[in-house]
């Protein structure tokens, strides 16, 4: 009997969709060994690539638009969503309001408002529940402009609305709630891609703030703006999950009684990744940047795990490589585009021919 190899990645940021990775991979794996069975099963966590992944996953789905909504710069950006058959409506927030979308980084301004819109449309068309990405943001606003978009007021001490951004939350002094769109009757899920709580040197601003331009002074800076927000929303702030994209955890599950699942997980679950797992010899996972926090929720990390369980034997592709895992005690096999590119430059300017040697360096590997 040929061996199963079930491969699975995440989406490489900015370059490949997890499908766009699997194919490539596949495709250097058969070139060694062709006569294995391959499964290919993209995934998501929440993040960048959630609707492309759902999408997969779900027949009968369809892609809607959302018209032009604010970008997390200012700048208008196409806005979309997927109905599923069921009613329900998945919205990420990397596709309106993500970090490549900003022209250049900008910490205490940059918005999630556009997502806001997006769900506003999906509600308008009549959705009766909905499934949010959260991952891949701009900003570190803890959801307040998607909530100002649909209805929330957020004002300063004189009443003036405030303006968009994380910085501006430091001025919070009243929400007024009468104008916000209810919640749709059959619920908010929340995707994540990790389990950090809103504030502390854990947090929504230490952690992921940096990579979003922030100086120190600026983490400071957001991280007291969002102390600030949920002294005045009320909230948990040390839910597994609050300090997602910038916050917006946070800000759902508290304006919307939202709950807060794994995204990786959810997915999973949704592709039936379980089921191919258990039959599998090979699990081979895949992101665009292999370290320490693709370990605390994102897929390669809640992945690993499963194949942990399920005394699978696993692999790790990604473009840049930091950090090591262990499973069963031993290091999990990892390879790099970059190495095997020999530079950044080189891995990202043909990352489709690197991912397929990086497949036949796998092949090569597990069937010795």
């Amino acid at each position: 009997m040929s061996p199963s190899i079930v491969i699975a990645p995440d989406s490489f940021k900015g370059s490949l969709s997890a499908r766009e990775v699997a194919d490539a991979i596949a495709a250097g794996w058969r070139s060694v060994s062709p006569g294995d069975t391959l499964t290919l099963v993209p995934q998501a966590d929440g993040g960048e690539g959630t609707i492309d992944a759902i999408e997969a996953a779900v027949a009968g789905s369809v892609r809607r638009s959302a018209g032009t909504v604010t970008g997390p710069d200012g700048r208008p950006t196409p806005g979309e969503w997927l109905e599923l058959p069921s009613g329900a409506a998945v919205v990420e927030l990397a596709q309106s309001s993500g970090l490549p979308l900003m022209q250049a980084p900008d910490a205490g301004g940059a918005t999630t408002r556009g997502l806001g819109e997006v769900i506003r449309a999906a509600l308008d068309a009549g959705a009766t529940s909905l499934v949010i990405g959260l991952g891949g943001s701009a900003s570190t606003d803890g959801g307040a402009g998607a909530l100002a978009a649909l209805g929330l007021r957020l004002s300063d001490d004189t009443g003036s609305p405030l303006p968009d951004g994380g910085a501006a939350l430091a001025r919070l002094g009243s929400v007024d709630r009468s104008g916000l769109v209810p919640a749709p009757a059959g619920g908010v899920v929340l995707l994540t891609d990790v389990t950090a709580p809103l504030l502390g040197h854990t947090g929504a601003a230490a952690v992921f703030g940096p990579q979003k331009g922030a100086t120190p002074a600026d983490v400071e800076l957001l991280d007291g703006a969002l102390a600030n927000l949920a002294r005045v929303l009320g909230g948990d702030v040390a839910q597994p999950g609050a300090g997602a994209a910038g916050g917006a955890g946070f800000g759902f599950a508290s304006v919307w009684n939202a709950t807060v699942e794994s995204g990786a997980d959810y997915l999973a679950v949704l592709s039936g990744l379980g089921a191919a797992i258990d039959g599998a010899d090979v699990l081979i996972l895949g992101e665009g940047r292999f370290d320490s926090q693709s370990l605390g929720g994102k897929v390669v990390g809640q992945l690993l795990q499963r194949a942990e369980e399920r005394d699978v034997r696993a692999g790790v592709i990604a473009g840049q490589v930091t950090t090591t895992a262990v499973l069963r005690g031993e290091p999990v096999w990892t390879t790099a585009l970059v190495d095997l590119a020999g530079s950044v430059e080189a891995a990202i300017a043909e990352p489709a021919h690197w991912l397929r040697d990086a497949g036949a360096a796998a092949a090569r590997h597990f069937g010795a």
